[in-house]
């Protein structure tokens, strides 16, 4: 399916025809990263990349794009006769979908000429900056649990289709085990889940019949809402009615509670199964929750098997975007020598790293990640290998500094292995490999945060990980300072 270039701001045109007039196309690398975590947190997840790559792949401008371009009025016709060509011919280069990530570290890596680098900005933002985001809100609602079993219920709530569907598949990727939204699910493979609605018990002369007619309907596992009217005195002794006729017949079934006090009204839900001799009957919860309020309930050990999270899933709740940023980090003349680029600011946090990098993850002797390093790459060295030749040796003594190029450093003796995160998956416009499935990404996330002690991890002031430069880099990063002020 093809996808539109207009998909992006409206300077990256406006520069773009800047750089063809001024003939201005030499190659150039622009890197996404991000600076600080989201919701205050110890780490965040990558997610986006199969979406990005699958556009990127048919990528270009339509008839009717070049007609509203040339409508706008300040477009050259000759360039419009470019972009009507255009296609993403560039190399690209990212971390695997589902890892694991910090500040500072590029995640993607773009190679390629400079209008084509420029022009995809937006798409790239748009994609990676919001299933970033939702991904690592799964992934710390998935941890509060308890590693439990998280539905996500947020189609009502998501911004827009688009926005639904793309949290859809984060939200997996993060954690969840299945979406309320039906075409997600069906254009992800991931299970579709839901219960039932207030307006199903209301619709039947009383409670007890809306349950036993949905149990008919129904008969594999079928969960009841039993708050509509008053979840005690009501809501599940009517379920517990309806649930040993069920369990005569060998069926088992669940409740879910939407309102009031979840750990209260829990304990006395599965009193009252548990009483009534329907111990495997579950217990799912929904009402506006989130990972702090669900960590509060599994810590206090409120009986509870399923969680359906919603509007504080799918839009990030408090912290309602992702801040990745897009920048060039260097370009390389005709004669292929590279001219590192940095950004300066007033804001020292916002002063990016210099040159083309690759991002290395050491590990300790029990496969614990340490600190991931900014190294230098030669861009005559790179290969489409996966693994490039690791310049961490075990025994070997390193001096790693702190991303700012300040004082701050310390040295590590590698005593495990250290492995490259950022690897090819374009080449010249053309796809490299295949993506992994949903199923995958998902696992690589459980495994990955296996990898970070758990003060990394933790919902309230996490531990800080450390992610480093060489000491080349952090020279390079000086160098390029001290020139500039040299020239002011």
């Amino acid at each position: 399916m093809t996808e539109s270039a207009l998909f992006t701001d409206f300077y990256s045109l406006t520069m773009a025809q800047g750089y063809w007039k001024c003939g201005m196309d030499d190659r150039a690398v622009f890197e996404m990263f991000y600076r600080k975590q989201p919701f205050e947190g110890g780490y965040s997840i990558f997610a986006g990349l199969g979406t990005l790559l699958e556009k990127l792949k048919n990528l270009s401008f339509s008839p009717d794009d070049i007609a509203y371009l040339e409508s706008i009025g300040i477009f050259d016709k000759d360039f419009l006769g470019y972009l009507k060509d255009f296609q993403f011919q560039g190399s690209l280069w990212a971390m695997d979908e589902g890892t694991v990530i910090f500040p500072h570290e590029p995640l993607i890596r773009v190679d390629g000429g400079l209008i084509e680098c420029q022009i995809i900005e937006g798409l790239l933002l748009n994609t990676i900056n919001f299933q970033s985001l939702i991904a690592t809100k799964a992934s710390r609602v998935w941890l509060a649990s308890g590693k439990g079993a998280v539905m996500e219920f947020g189609l009502r709530r998501a911004q827009g289709p688009d926005g639904a569907a793309a949290a859809s598949r984060a939200a997996f990727i993060g954690g969840a085990f299945g979406t309320s939204n039906v075409l997600a699910a069906k254009e992800y493979h991931i299970p579709a889940l839901g219960t039932m609605a207030h307006s199903w018990i209301m619709s039947f002369p009383s409670e007890e019949e809306a349950f036993q007619t949905y149990a008919d309907l129904y008969p594999e596992h079928p969960v009841f809402l039993i708050d509509t009217y008053d979840t005690l005195k009501s809501g599940i002794k009517n379920a517990v009615t309806v649930g040993k006729r069920l369990a005569e017949k060998g069926v088992n079934f669940g409740v879910r509670l939407d309102s009031g006090d979840i750990h209260y009204l829990s304990v006395k839900v599965r009193k009252a199964l548990d009483d009534a001799g329907l111990d495997k009957a579950t217990i799912a919860v929904s009402n506006d929750l989130d990972e702090s309020i669900i960590e509060t309930l599994y810590g206090a050990g409120a009986p509870v098997n399923s969680w359906g999270v919603g509007t504080q899933l799918v839009t990030g709740g408090k912290d309602s975007s992702f801040p990745g940023v897009y920048k060039l980090a260097a370009r390389i003349d005709a004669s292929g020598s590279i001219k590192p680029s940095m950004k300066f600011s007033d804001n020292p946090e916002k002063t990016t790293n210099p040159g083309i990098k690759q991002v290395w993850r050491i590990h300790d002797s029990q496969s614990m990640a340490l600190v991931d390093v900014l190294t230098l790459d030669d861009p005559a060295e790179i290969s489409e290998a996966e693994h490039p030749e690791n310049p961490y040796k075990l025994g070997e003594s390193h001096l790693f500094w702190h991303p700012s190029g300040d004082y701050r450093h310390f040295r590590l003796t590698i005593d495990g292995n250290a492995e490259a995160l950022l690897k090819p998956r374009m080449k010249n416009g053309v796809f490299l490999g295949v993506c992994p499935s949903l199923q995958d990404i998902q696992m690589k996330v459980r495994t990955g945060l296996e990898e970070f002690d758990r003060s990394y991890k933790r919902l309230l002031n996490p531990h800080v990980y450390k992610v480093s430069i060489t000491s080349s880099l952090r020279d390079l990063k000086l160098n390029l300072i001290q020139s500039y002020l040299g020239d002011l």
